[in-house]
């Protein structure tokens, strides 16, 4: 499974702690900062894993490459997760849809977001450089949004930091992991199904490659 990085946490336990055997490989989840560059890096990781003969997932949604990822799973036979984004595989669609269409100046949050803010957003920005440019990138939201996976009063201290950077109150919305597991179970049992003609695999969704620690 190639994997967003912002994904990585939660899908690495999730498969630990299911016992499915998958060999992930994040990438960056800075390239959302530079979406054309997801796909490129994406193929080569597809087309290292089929020279080895492995069942290939992309653990990511669309992601902001506007259909790119889709094209590449059409011509190099691989599936992808749901969605637009990780925000939609972790709240579910209408969930996200809903709370845009209450106030389109909304900043989501994820916990990923919430412990590498620094280094994602104002880093990954140049903010940390160029403070200056805050307004630029800022200044219509409205609100900020936390939708939480596991939260905690650390976890939610440093939500509320990241508000108060942008002058908004911060709003918890529960979102868990529970939506993106089973997501997960789908792809990868239509993918067993996939080959199971060809191969011999596990009775356990996935029947993949070994879990590298």
């Amino acid at each position: 499974m190639i994997t967003c990085g912002a994904l990585g946490g939660p899908v690495r336990d999730i498969t630990r702690r299911r016992g499915w055997r998958i060999e992930l490989h994040p990438l960056p989840a800075v390239l959302h900062n530079t979406p054309k560059t997801i796909t490129p890096m994406a193929e080569r990781l597809v087309r290292s894993a089929q020279a080895r003969a492995l069942p290939v997932i992309l653990g990511y949604a669309d992601c902001g490459t506007y259909g790119a990822l889709d094209e590449l799973c059409t011509r190099l036979g691989v599936r992808r997760l749901p969605g637009l984004h990780c925000y939609d595989l972790l709240a579910g669609p209408s969930r996200v849809a809903g709370l845009l269409a209450d106030e389109p100046g909304t900043y989501l949050l994820t916990d990923f977001l919430v412990r590498s803010f620094r280094q994602t957003v104002l880093a990954g920005l140049g903010l940390d450089r160029y403070p200056e440019l805050w307004p630029d990138y800022f200044r219509h939201y409205r609100r900020v949004v936390w939708l939480a996976q596991s939260p905690g009063p650390a976890l939610e201290a440093e939500a509320r930091a990241i508000a108060g950077q942008f002058g908004l109150p911060l709003e918890i919305v529960p979102a868990g992991t529970a939506r993106l597991e089973r997501e997960l179970e789908r792809l990868l049992a239509e993918v067993c199904a996939g080959t199971a003609a060809s191969t011999t695999v596990s009775a356990h969704v996935p029947g993949l490659a070994q879990v590298p620690g």
